[in-house]
């Protein structure tokens, strides 16, 4: 099986954060025996994330995303990544009373 990991975020683009994320995730799948080709680091744009999560499905069996999940305005992984699979994105009630109780 061949993985491969698309950070996002315009912060790492700059150099401002280090993507530990990457190299955490590449050592674990390497346990699991997933051969990882690639590694992506795309800013926090729809059109290049929505270019770059097709890319990565093209060539590779899995798929491991980290980024771009805050709050802000321009993090839009979940809006892009639903859009490229064609999927709608749903509210999961118990998840959202769950987060509601926490905060």
């Amino acid at each position: 099986m061949t993985g491969e990991i698309l950070c996002v975020g315009t912060e790492l683009l700059l150099g401002d954060i280090i993507n530990t994320n990457a190299a955490f995730l590449a050592r674990e799948l390497a346990a699991l025996g997933i051969s990882v080709y690639h590694q992506t680091v795309v800013g926090d744009n729809g059109n290049r994330l929505c270019e770059a999560v097709k890319l990565a499905l093209s060539r590779s069996d899995l798929l491991v995303m980290t980024g771009g999940l805050g709050p802000t305005y321009d993090d839009l992984t979940k809006e892009t990544v639903a859009r490229v699979l064609g999927l709608p994105l749903e509210e999961h009630a118990d998840s959202l009373r769950r987060l509601r109780e926490y905060f």
